[in-house]
């Protein structure tokens, strides 16, 4: 026995003490992002380039604060952000990520610019004004800083962003597009069935109604004929006659089928009542009244507001079940089920095994062809349903359809053969098929993007702060008289024994009270051809410098070879 799936689609279950699937991909997201930060700036710290570790610590720890609040305040926390990048480096990678998922959000092409740009810009600025408080020291090299991180964190995330939402919605588009295409090909197709249908109707009822009514006429008149002449024979021929009105009632009911879907074709077979919980209690009564056990359990409200092909199959089923109890298993207990819900229609019609010898069943070749059932599966599956039918083990037999509340658009079912998968995911890029490769290779593509801009942030930033001088840093002061031997030995001034010699016998005489003399060698170029400057610094028995003398020495130079005699 095939198991009649269920409409309602199963609710998802969330485990006690479990966060729910957003939750927990929005707290891993934000983690892995600010591990991100924590690298880049541990990579800059490193090297002992940064200022204010404690300050930018506390910054990076506001921005993974801010982070989880880019989905309900997109702009505001971008802007934020970019301002946090721009007192530490380390908020870069979160700013990205932000920047990158406005980018990619974002419809309006204006907005989609000037939101990136200020956030750009305010970066700059900010990292140009705290340059000398929480940056490199000086505005130009915070400046530089600035015009570094602004790239790496919003605009090149922005324009990544942008490209991506802009392929999303082409594809999205072009979906809706072949999706729309394909629906009216179909309705097209269903249109053309639909008159197809109608005309072998129409052909089947003038040929068949023709011969029908012939017959029905014929009958009538042997009726009246035979009406003294022989009763018994009359009676046979009122039997003909209203067999051969039936037979034409019958005729147009099931050339309805043939039809177009929104009607049937012949008087009465569709009404109001028709499939109503009045007209299926009818029915049972029928066969009640014919001889059969049934009985009808009803769950759920009546089927009056439901659209009428849902009425009409639910009619189509229990008629043609009863119709072969009565043919095939008259001595047989009945029981009609139907359940109604706000998704579906459940019909159940089960037949015991009859007491007497077994009779063979509908699906028997020398008793039934069994198109009934087949007319019932294609109505039933027309509407989106589901429709099975088996003997019981038991040696009974057992009809189950199941009927969609509202059918909508499932009135022509065919397989998709559009170049895009149906369905709830239908909305995801990528082709068919690899819908979960492409998305895998994209994330990792984005993640290692992600990766490579925190690098480039890192170099960046250490770039900067190593070209950056210190607090300490300009000009180196010069040796001034008074200073003692020690301070100037330590602005580099040290005696050189090749500069002293040199200056042997060709120096000034020494001021009075000099204990000795250093004679530094300060690169001392040629004054005039033939001659060095020389510098002498001398100082007095306290090691003081008493006196700075500069004088000209004479330089030998050796000829040329081609000079020498």
């Amino acid at each position: 026995m095939v198991r009649i799936p269920s409409f309602r689609r199963p609710a998802r279950s969330v485990p006690s003490g479990a966060l729910p699937s957003g939750c927990a991909r929005t707290a891993a997201g934000t983690a892995g992002v600010a591990l991100l930060g924590l690298g880049v700036f541990a990579a800059v710290a490193g090297l002992g380039l940064v200022r204010h570790p404690s300050l930018q610590l506390q910054v990076i720890l506001l921005g993974v604060g801010l982070f989880p609040l880019r989905g309900r305040f997109p702009g505001p926390v971008l802007l934020a952000l970019a301002a946090l990048t721009g007192l530490a480096s380390g908020v870069g990678p979160l700013t990205a990520v932000a920047a990158y998922a406005l980018a990619r959000r974002t419809a309006v092409a204006r907005q989609r610019a000037r939101l990136p740009a200020a956030a750009g810009c305010l970066l700059v600025a900010v990292a140009t004004a705290a340059a000398p408080l929480a940056g490199p020291g000086r505005m130009p090299y915070g400046l530089a800083l600035g015009l570094v991180l602004a790239p790496t964190a919003v605009v090149v995330p922005g324009l990544v962003g942008t490209a991506q939402g802009q392929q999303r919605r082409l594809v999205r588009a072009l979906r809706e597009r072949g999706d729309a295409a394909e629906r009216a090909r179909r309705a097209a197709d269903s249109e053309a069935r639909t008159h197809e249908r109608s005309r072998i109707a129409a052909e089947m009822h003038d040929l068949l109604g023709h011969r029908l009514s012939l017959i029905s006429l014929h009958a009538g008149g042997l009726e009246m004929a035979l009406g003294r002449a022989d009763p018994e024979l009359r009676e046979e021929a009122v039997l003909v006659r209203r067999t051969t009105r039936d037979a034409m009632r019958e005729l147009r009911q099931v050339l309805g089928v043939l039809g177009p879907l929104g009607r049937d074709a012949g008087p009465d077979v569709l009404t109001d009542a028709t499939g109503t919980r009045a007209d299926i209690a009818a029915l049972v009564a029928e066969s009640r009244d014919g001889g059969v056990a049934v009985r009808l359990d009803w769950t759920g409200p009546d089927l009056d507001a439901r659209p009428a092909a849902v009425r009409r199959a639910a009619h189509r089923v229990v008629r043609e079940a009863l119709t072969n109890v009565h043919r095939y298993a008259p001595s047989a207990h009945v029981t009609v089920s139907v359940t109604h819900d706000a998704e579906a229609v459940r019909i159940t019609v089960r037949n015991g095994a009859p007491p007497g010898p077994a009779v063979a069943g509908a699906g028997d070749a020398g008793v039934g062809t069994g198109r009934g059932l087949t007319g019932l599966r294609e109505r039933v599956e027309l509407l989106g349903g589901a429709f099975d039918a088996a003997p019981l083990s038991s040696g009974g037999f057992r009809v189950d359809a199941a009927l969609p509340a509202e059918p909508g658009d499932a009135l022509v079912p065919e397989p998709s053969a559009g170049p895009y998968p149906a369905g709830p995911d239908a909305t995801a890029p990528g082709p068919r098929g690899t819908g979960s490769e492409g998305g895998a290779a994209n994330t990792l593509t984005l993640a290692l993007g992600l990766g490579a801009l925190c690098v480039l942030m890192a170099l960046g930033t250490a770039f900067v702060y190593g070209s950056a001088p210190g607090r300490d840093a300009g000009p180196r002061p010069l040796p001034r008289v008074g200073m003692t031997y020690a301070d100037v030995t330590g602005l580099g001034v040290v005696d050189n024994a090749a500069v002293r010699a040199a200056a042997t016998g060709h120096e000034p005489p020494r001021p009075a009270g000099t204990a000795g003399c250093v004679y530094p060698f300060n690169g001392a170029t040629e004054a005039r051809p033939g001659g060095l400057l020389v510098a002498r610094y001398c100082f007095d028995a306290g090691q003081r410098l008493t006196a700075i003398d500069r004088f000209t020495v004479p330089s030998v130079r050796d000829a040329a070879p081609w000079e020498t005699p």
